[in-house]
């Protein structure tokens, strides 16, 4: 699933329309429409995401609040900045790349990524 249609399907269940929730989130719905329909990127503005997520019912710290963020960041073509906070996850991430390239890592990669994994 996409930012758009995650953060549409959230404000349609809302019982809001597209002009409804611009107003009240302070956003153009020319904009917003093609941010819904994933033409354009998210903003990358925290504070504005979580009024956006507060809107449409996202209580934080839950798995949907998670989603929210992490599709976002996926629009921005950007990494989580709580990931950037763990230098062990960040040391990790190399591997994940080459990993999901189809590039076959090495066992003791593997296993370091396994036990990160263990951690969370």
């Amino acid at each position: 699933m996409y930012f758009g249609k995650f953060i549409r399907e959230k404000r349609l269940s809302k019982g809001m329309g597209l002009r409804e929730f611009c107003e009240i989130a302070e956003l153009d719905p020319s904009n917003w429409s093609k941010i819904e329909r994933d033409r354009l990127p998210v903003p990358d503005d925290r504070e504005k995401l979580e009024k956006i997520a507060q809107i449409v019912g996202l209580k934080h710290g839950t798995t949907e609040w998670h989603q929210f963020f992490d599709l976002a960041y996926i629009s921005q073509k950007r990494i989580p900045d709580e990931v950037y906070a763990d230098p062990e996850v960040i040391s990790a991430l190399p591997v994940f790349f080459r990993t999901v390239r189809g590039e076959k890592p090495k066992k003791e990669e593997l296993n370091k990524i396994i036990e990160l994994l263990k951690k969370r």
